[in-house]
């Protein structure tokens, strides 16, 4: 990059990963392509006890660099590998890159000049997925999209502002001597739950259209599924550990849900319920049908038939998954 830097801190940048035979190379093909100097950089990779190649990958990487290290994630889970890989730490400032991921090669120099220039406490870039499949490219456009994922700005902005949040993120090392390292008894939204706990110290999270990383999302329609259905589990939890971190963006979807179930279910009692119904699904549908064309229009009309269904995917699996997590508290006699 162009900018000169006065700072040259020493970084760590932390991949966790389980089976991703797929992607771990060409992931960490771009992390040695860094233009920020080799010897002030370490690259961390904790693995979750894969039962793939992914590890044979890893090794051989390190044998050729001597700035990569393979660790090791017992408990196979997200945030207890983050933990792992900020223990082992020896950066000033630590980065968390996925290994579905690949950045570019200023992506560390630019992180460092943004940490430098804004006084920000973690730093990161939008979240570019890419795909070359219909089905990829059409759940890309939706979780790129206001109306697929709400104001999560890191979804989709292109101008340098302060967040809620960001994707991946460069964190100062201090940060989590100050606030804690993530909680692993989260599946899923343990990075929004950490910068929510970094923001309420009095911190700041800055995203810059500078920082790119491309990110491989999920291929299939049953998988986005999942991946949402976690993702409002999770969010429930989070909720009820920080209530004030609750977002209009996160009650959208289990509103949706509720309403339509709820209508269903009364019009068994109240047959004038079906007017309600079919209102809710009528101004929802309406609503993805014309979010849909301005995508379709700007990408490409081969789009159009599959945005609407990846949209109710994201917002059903979101809805229900968001009052799982409650009901299985309220099963267990509100414990976690």
């Amino acid at each position: 990059m162009n900018q000169s830097h006065a700072w040259r801190p020493k970084v760590s940048i932390i991949v966790p990963m389980r089976n991703e035979e797929k992607y771990i190379a060409r992931c960490l093909s771009a992390l040695v392509a860094q233009d920020y100097p080799a010897e002030l950089l370490e690259i961390l990779v904790v693995d979750g006890r894969s039962d793939d190649r992914s590890r044979d990958i890893v090794l051989d990487w390190a044998a050729r660099h001597n700035h990569i290290r393979l660790l090791d994630n017992y408990e196979r889970k997200t945030p207890a590998g983050f933990n792992v890989g900020i223990k082992a730490a020896t950066g000033d400032l630590i980065g968390l890159v996925s290994a579905h991921c690949e950045v570019e090669t200023d992506y560390v120099s630019q992180c460092v000049y943004h940490l430098e220039k804004t006084g920000a406490d973690n730093v990161g870039g939008p979240m570019r997925p890419v795909s070359k499949t219909f089905w990829g490219k059409t759940i890309v456009l939706s979780t790129t999209s206001p109306f697929g994922v709400g104001d999560s700005r890191f979804h989709y902005s292109q101008k340098e502002q302060f967040v809620d949040t960001v994707y991946m993120g460069m964190y100062r090392r201090e940060v989590f001597d100050r606030i804690g390292l993530f909680d692993e008894s989260l599946i899923r939204n343990q990075d929004y739950e950490l910068n929510y706990r970094l923001r309420a110290a009095g911190g700041r999270i800055f995203c810059t259209p500078a920082i790119k990383s491309w990110y491989h999302p999920r291929p299939s329609l049953s998988d986005l599924w999942r991946q949402y259905f976690q993702y409002g589990f999770w969010k429930s939890r989070v909720i009820r550990k920080h209530p004030a971190s609750t977002r209009w963006r996160h009650l959208v979807a289990p509103a949706f849900v509720l309403a339509v179930l709820g209508s269903a279910v009364l019009t068994a009692f109240i047959p004038a319920v079906w007017f309600i119904l079919a209102g809710v699904l009528g101004l929802y549908m309406a609503a993805s049908l014309g979010f849909s064309a301005f995508l379709a229009s700007r990408h490409g009309w081969k789009y159009l038939p599959g945005l609407p269904l990846t949209f109710a995917v994201i917002h059903i699996s979101w809805g229900l998954g968001f009052w799982w997590g409650w009901i299985r508290f309220v099963l267990r006699g509100g414990r976690e």
